[in-house]
């Protein structure tokens, strides 16, 4: 009887040593605590990859915010929203590719565009490159452009035209966004051939940067605006009056 009793109590002993290892080191192996914090380290990571997938849902969008710099106010817009992947040795690495419009509203306006692993990232630094590339258009009355012209990038056509105060901006999509931060109110436009924003902007500018006012054309040519105006027909007064405009 006392040799079984001691049987079982050493039987009971071990067991109870066996399974205390078990618990600390499961299967042999590290902690449980650390794999643990291991796999919710990984289920993190999965959680921020499917939040980003939403974000992308929500891609062209445009925003109308209002940034400062060095005290100028900025009117900021964000045309479109791509979401790009990368593949590489593990796998695909998503991220997003942002298009932002930049303009004071007076005249100057530029487009910057940048990839990153997050929407805020990527916008921000579109923004940054868009205040970088700023270029002034001239204006006439402050409210439209001087003369008609055509832009051209790629498969991207668009056309320009100037238009009698009450017109409004009639241009859709990325243009409108282009002319809303330059500070244009009459526009007519048309865009011909593709809808890709990346071209339809690149060819707007191009339209843009080819507009001249008649004081730069007087200046390059060694004459006065009146004598330029003068010649379309208008008369003297007329053509001081529309002089004396432009150079207010």
């Amino acid at each position: 009887m006392m040799a079984e009793e001691n049987n079982q109590t050493a039987e009971a002993a071990e067991n109870l040593t066996e399974k205390k290892i078990s618990q600390e080191h499961p299967q042999g192996g590290e902690p449980q605590e650390t794999r643990e914090g291991r796999g919710g380290g990984r289920r993190g990571e999965r959680g921020d990859r499917g939040d980003r997938g939403g974000r992308g849902r929500g891609r062209g969008r445009r925003d109308d915010r209002r940034g400062d710099d060095d005290g100028e106010e900025l009117i900021e817009k964000l045309v479109h929203i791509n979401r790009v992947s990368k593949t590489v040795k593990g796998g695909k690495r998503f991220g997003f590719a942002a298009l932002v419009v930049v303009g004071d509203g007076k005249g100057r306006v530029g487009f910057g565009h940048a990839k990153a692993r997050e929407v805020p990232e990527a916008i921000t630094k579109a923004t940054a490159s868009a205040k970088k590339k700023m270029v002034r258009v001239p204006l006439k009355e402050g409210r439209t452009l001087h003369h008609d012209g055509r832009g051209h990038f790629g498969a991207g056509k668009v056309n320009v035209r100037t238009a009698p105060p009450g017109t409004g901006i009639i241009a859709g999509g990325p243009m409108r966004a282009v002319f809303e931060s330059l500070g244009v109110q009459d526009v007519v436009t048309k865009s011909v051939g593709t809808s890709n924003p990346y071209n339809m902007i690149r060819a707007t500018f191009d339209a843009l940067t080819s507009q001249t006012s008649p004081k730069s054309v007087a200046q390059r040519r060694g004459k006065k605006v009146a004598d330029l105006l003068g010649r379309g027909g208008a008369s003297e007064v007329e053509a001081e009056a529309a002089a004396e405009a432009i150079a207010e």
